[in-house]
């Protein structure tokens, strides 16, 4: 396996077809805010000159938020890489935190995580139910056959 290279790119326009079927479509919500995460800046990770992963981000205020974030294999290092690459982008933007909300089913994504520093700051309880309204292809019931209701928010302050 070769080296993981994580860049920076200023749309994720060309992954919209990785975006869709990682996420179904191209919209991503996240506390009630619904945006087209093609048209959002991106991390991309790449092994042998192959996409290995895409983390889609928006910084505002002094924040970095990630909307995004996938591995085309999971378990081989793209994720962290992807996370390692946000956290310096975000203190080369003098941001002082970097956060992202997941769904109160993600147990593996909460466990990755916390494993890399991030905290858990807020239950935004029936977001994901809202959510629907923006996006009604979203599930509910999600993995490991939990019902899909709340968001949960992770930050690292920095």
């Amino acid at each position: 396996m070769g080296d993981l290279v994580t860049r920076s790119v200023g749309s994720a326009d060309a992954f919209g077809a990785l975006l869709a079927g990682w996420w179904g479509s191209t919209t991503i919500v996240s506390r009630g805010v619904a945006r087209d995460a093609s048209r959002l800046p991106a991390l991309v990770a790449e092994r042998d000159g192959e996409i290995a992963g895409v983390l889609t981000f928006d910084v505002c205020d002094g924040e970095l938020e990630i909307l995004s974030i996938n591995a085309v294999e999971p378990g081989g290092g793209v994720g962290t890489a992807l996370l390692a690459a946000a956290t310096e982008l975000a203190r080369a933007r003098d941001c002082t935190r970097m956060w992202l909300v997941t769904t109160n089913d993600n147990l593996d994504a909460l466990r990755f995580y916390q494993r890399r520093g991030l905290r858990l700051v807020a239950v935004h309880r029936g977001a994901v139910d809202d959510a629907r309204r923006l996006k009604p292809s979203i599930p509910e019931v999600g993995e490991y056959g939990i019902p899909l209701h709340d968001e949960l928010e992770l930050e690292l302050r920095l």
